[in-house]
């Protein structure tokens, strides 16, 4: 097994950006998920304002999210949020593990997104191992998985939402998908991880269950 692809997500619930290596730390992908969007005291995602994943999420030289190429904290990156989420919408800056839905990292394989044979976009990991044969990654919960000089915990499935619905590039809403995840696959696509021997992985590098 091997590393296939690497991903970063800076603004949570914006399009991610793959990268050839990154730094894995006990809070996850370094710069990733680190600015989120609220209107008053609710949370802001594609599930309740799809359009949101045809915005690019970034991370500059500096290490400061960009929304479409703008540093997060000017006026024309919160314009942007403002025109699909409200004029009320606004952009906080989170590094506390508070941030992730579950777990930091989450990981896909290509034995199970092959069964599906959807997008892999869709499903929005962090990493995506290859070389798994089919459902494999469900017998890797409370295991570990070593990449190089990083561990990985595994803690729990992933249940899908309705992001997987969004078409990544025509932001085109398909139901059937997620009824179909739900029905032949009990909800689960991938599986949360965190890290407990932090380091730099690569993509190729070679991936072993514990």
């Amino acid at each position: 097994m091997r590393v296939a692809e690497l991903w970063r997500y800076p603004v949570k619930g914006l399009r991610g950006e793959r990268l050839e290596h990154v730094h894995l730390g006990t809070k996850g992908v370094e710069g990733d998920r680190t600015v989120r969007i609220v209107n008053g005291r609710k949370r802001v995602s594609p599930r309740t304002v799809p359009r949101l994943l045809g915005l690019r999420g970034g991370l500059g030289a500096n290490g400061e999210p960009l929304i479409d190429g703008a540093r997060w904290d000017r006026p024309e990156a919160l314009d942007a949020i403002r025109r699909l989420a409200g004029e009320n919408a606004e952009l906080i800056r989170d590094e506390s593990l508070n941030r992730f839905d579950d777990a930091p990292v989450l990981l896909n394989t290509d034995g199970a997104l092959e069964a599906l044979g959807e997008d892999r976009r869709r499903f929005r990991p962090n990493l995506v191992i290859a070389g798994v044969d089919g459902l494999g990654e469900r017998d890797w919960v409370g295991r570990s998985l070593r990449i190089g000089e990083v561990e990985l915990r595994v803690r729990k499935h992933c249940k899908r939402c309705l992001v997987t619905t969004i078409d990544p590039d025509s932001l085109e809403i398909e139901p059937a998908i997620l009824t179909r995840i739900r029905r032949e696959f009990g909800e689960k696509m991938g599986v949360y991880c965190e890290v407990t021997d932090p380091g730099e992985i690569r993509e190729g590098d070679p991936v072993e269950v514990r």
